[in-house]
């Protein structure tokens, strides 16, 4: 599921699911607004079961690309235990992919995962999570590149 709106100059809106890894019906909800200078993504989990009031805040996390320093340094901005690593490492692992500043908002629980929320399926998650991001950034300056040599091309008299 995917909707994608350009918001101009604010950046491109994209509103994801992606499912949960082994389960059943849970899923993984993104907003990704992608600026061109940095992301801002927010994500949480949902289930059947889970009531249709809004997510929880969770933890938010800034990090941002070292050219001094092999990973990305990072600041933690609002601290909740139970979804602080997952906010920080993504936040980590997309600055250091897309070489953008990054901010997190994260209130996942892997909980409803197929094993409860074991070390592999919150890996799994959190690659299918990047992949997914990664590939949206990727696309996003595909468009960016192609608008720019088609003004390029507009402003060239013959």
């Amino acid at each position: 599921m995917s909707d994608a709106t350009t918001i101009s100059p604010a950046g491109i809106q994209h509103q994801l699911s992606i499912p949960l890894p082994k389960a059943l019906a849970a899923r993984i909800h993104m907003h990704l607004t992608i600026h061109t200078h940095h992301l801002l993504l927010f994500i949480t989990t949902r289930t059947p079961e889970t009531p249709g009031s809004p997510a929880p805040l969770g933890s938010f996390v800034y990090a941002l690309p070292s050219t001094t320093q092999p990973t990305p340094l990072s600041t933690t901005l609002y601290f909740r235990e139970d979804t602080i690593d997952v906010a920080t490492r993504l936040a980590k692992i997309l600055a250091k992919r897309t070489m953008l500043p990054v901010y997190v908002g994260c209130s996942v629980s892997f909980s409803a995962a197929g094993r409860g929320g074991n070390v592999d399926e919150e890996m799994e998650g959190i690659r299918n999570v990047v992949r997914t991001v990664v590939e949206r950034v990727q696309a996003a300056r595909i468009v960016e590149g192609v608008e720019e040599v088609v003004k390029g091309v507009e402003g060239v008299k013959v």
